[in-house]
C-alpha cells in the first residue's frame, strides 16, 4: 500500500513538474516573439497618471530655468548708459555698449543731439495740407503749387544717437491739464504751428481763443487730454514799440519784460521763448530813460552799438521776470529757447531764385559761423547763467533747456517757402518781381525736427535717463 502511495505521489509529482516546465516555456517563448508588448500595453497608462502630476507640479512649484544673459533683466526693466565711467572703480568691466541704432536720444546732457546730419527718410511728414487746417498761408508751400516734394523726406540723424520719431499721444500725455506757450516773433509761431499740425494727426484741436492784427495771440484746447496751447507775440521779448508809418526804427525798453505776455505767467506750465530776426532791424536801446545807443541808425544822433548786447540783455531780462515770477511761487515752470534759425537768401528777395536749394547742405559745406554762430552763442549760454540761478535761488523749481537748432536749421537751405509763399507764383510765367520767404519754414518741413527733439527734452524732464528698452 505504501509502494501504490508511493508510486502515485511520484507520478503526480512528475505531472506537476512537467505542467510547471510547459509554462515556463511558453511565458519564455511569449517574450521573445514579442520583446515589447508588455510596454505597448503600459505605456498609455503610465501616460495618463504622469501628466496630471506634471501639471500640477509645474503649475504650483515653476521651477527656474537657465537664462541667456540678454534675459536676466525684467522685460520692462531699461539699460542705463553712464556717460562715463571711473577708471578707479573696482566693479567688473561693463559689457560692451549697445549697437549705435539701438541708443535713444531724450534729451538729457549726455547727448550732443547737435553732432549729426540730414539723411533720407522714406516715412515722411506725420501731416500734408489737407490733413492739417492751422498752417499758415505763407508757408503752405504744397497747396501754393511748389513742385518738388524731396524737402519732405529727410529726418536729422545725430551721430551717436537715434532721435524717436514724434508721438504726438506721448507729447500730449506728458502736458496733460497744462498750458503751453510759444513767446516770440514769426519764427516762434512757425514752430507753434508745426507742432498743432503734429499733434493734430492724433487729436485735433479747438481754437477758444484769439486776438490782435493777423491773430497774434491765440489759443487752442486739446479737449482729449485738457491741453491748452498758446502763441504771444513778443518780437523782443522786452517791451518795445514797433516801427511804423513816420518811425522806420523800433524803441526797446531792455530792462522791462513785455507783459502782454509776462503778466500770463501765472497760468503758463511751459513757455518757449523764440527769437532773433527783429534784432536785425534798425532800433533804438533804452534802460530806464537812458539811451544805451542804436542799431542803423545813421539819422539819428545816437551811438551805434549793434545788436549782440541787447539780444544778451532781452533773454536776461526775460529769463529773470520767469525765475522770479515762477521760481518761488507754485510749481515752477518749464522754459525751452529755441536758437536762432538763419536764413538762406542767395539773391535779391523780390527775384526768382532767392532760395533755390532743393536738398540739404552736407555738414563739409556748409559752417556754422558769423552772425548765425553768435547769435545761437548768446542763446545758448544765457539758458546756462539762467540755470545757474534758478537752482541756486529757486530749488529746482524751474527747468530750463536750449532747443539748439541753429546748426540743423543752416544745412536746410531747401525747406523754405521761396516764391511758394504765394500761391501758384508762376502760374503766368517768371515775373520781374517775385516776393520771396527765405526765412521761415514750409509746413510740413524741416521745422517739424525742432518739436521732435523739444519731446525729447522733455521726456528729460520726466527722469527716463538715457535707455535701451529690453523685450
Amino acid at each position: 500500500m505504501q509502494d501504490y502511495n508511493k508510486g502515485r505521489w511520484k507520478a503526480k509529482e512528475a505531472k506537476f513538474q512537467g505542467m510547471k516546465e510547459g509554462m515556463g516555456n511558453c511565458t519564455t517563448n511569449a517574450f521573445k516573439a514579442k520583446p515589447h508588448f508588455l510596454l505597448k500595453r503600459l505605456l498609455p497608462y503610465l501616460l495618463y497618471a504622469i501628466f496630471p502630476i506634471a501639471f500640477f507640479r509645474l503649475y504650483f512649484y515653476p521651477s527656474s530655468l537657465p537664462q541667456s544673459p540678454s534675459d536676466q533683466l525684467p522685460i520692462n526693466s531699461p539699460i542705463f548708459i553712464a556717460s562715463a565711467i571711473s577708471s578707479n572703480s573696482s566693479s567688473p568691466s561693463p559689457s560692451p555698449p549697445p549697437a549705435e541704432e539701438d541708443l535713444k536720444f531724450n534729451g538729457t546732457t549726455q547727448c550732443d543731439y547737435t553732432d549729426g546730419k540730414w539723411v533720407p527718410d522714406k516715412s515722411g511728414p506725420l501731416y500734408n495740407y489737407t490733413s492739417c487746417s492751422t498752417i499758415k498761408y505763407g508757408q503752405n508751400c504744397m497747396r501754393h503749387g511748389r513742385p518738388d516734394s524731396d524737402y519732405l523726406y529727410w529726418r536729422w540723424k545725430p551721430r551717436k544717437y537715434n532721435l524717436s520719431r514724434f508721438d504726438p499721444e506721448k507729447f500730449l500725455i506728458f502736458l496733460r491739464n497744462k498750458h503751453l506757450a510759444f513767446v516770440g516773433d514769426s519764427m516762434a509761431r512757425n514752430q507753434l504751428e508745426s507742432l498743432l499740425c503734429m499733434l493734430a494727426s492724433f487729436s485735433p484741436p479747438t481754437l477758444v481763443y484769439t486776438s490782435g492784427d493777423d491773430n497774434k495771440f491765440r489759443r487752442w484746447h486739446f479737449p482729449s487730454h485738457n491741453v491748452s496751447v498758446s502763441v504771444y507775440w513778443s518780437p523782443f521779448l522786452v517791451e518795445g514799440i514797433e516801427k511804423h508809418e513816420g518811425q522806420n526804427y523800433n524803441k526797446l525798453y531792455m530792462d522791462l519784460v513785455n507783459e502782454r505776455w509776462a503778466s500770463d505767467l501765472g497760468l503758463i506750465d511751459m513757455i518757449v521763448l523764440s527769437i532773433g530776426h527783429w534784432y536785425l532791424h534798425p532800433a533804438v536801446y533804452f534802460e530806464g530813460d537812458l539811451v544805451l545807443g542804436c542799431h542803423f541808425c545813421s539819422e539819428l544822433n545816437h551811438t551805434e552799438i549793434g545788436f549782440y548786447d541787447v539780444f544778451r540783455k532781452a533773454y536776461r531780462t526775460a529769463l529773470k521776470a520767469i525765475i522770479e515770477r515762477r521760481g518761488g511761487n507754485g510749481n515752477g515752470i518749464d522754459v525751452v529757447v529755441t536758437t536762432f534759425s538763419p536764413h538762406h537768401f542767395e539773391g535779391e528777395w523780390d527775384k526768382a531764385g532767392a532760395c533755390p536749394k532743393q536738398k540739404p547742405y552736407k555738414e563739409s559745406e556748409k559752417a556754422l559761423e558769423g552772425m548765425d554762430a553768435e547769435m545761437r552763442r548768446i542763446g545758448v549760454e544765457e539758458v546756462e547763467a539762467a540755470k545757474l540761478n534758478g537752482t541756486q535761488h529757486m530749488g529746482g523749481k524751474i527747468r530750463l533747456a536750449a532747443l539748439d537748432v541753429t546748426k540743423l536749421a543752416l544745412l536746410r537751405p531747401d525747406g523754405h517757402p521761396g516764391p511758394y509763399m504765394h500761391p501758384f507764383p508762376f502760374a503766368n510765367g517768371v515775373q520781374e518781381h517775385v516776393q520771396n520767404d527765405c526765412v521761415h519754414w514750409c509746413l510740413p518741413g524741416p521745422i517739424d525736427t525742432w518739436n521732435q527733439i523739444m519731446l525729447e527734452i522733455i521726456k528729460g524732464w520726466k527722469g527716463k535717463a538715457h535707455s535701451v528698452p529690453v523685450g
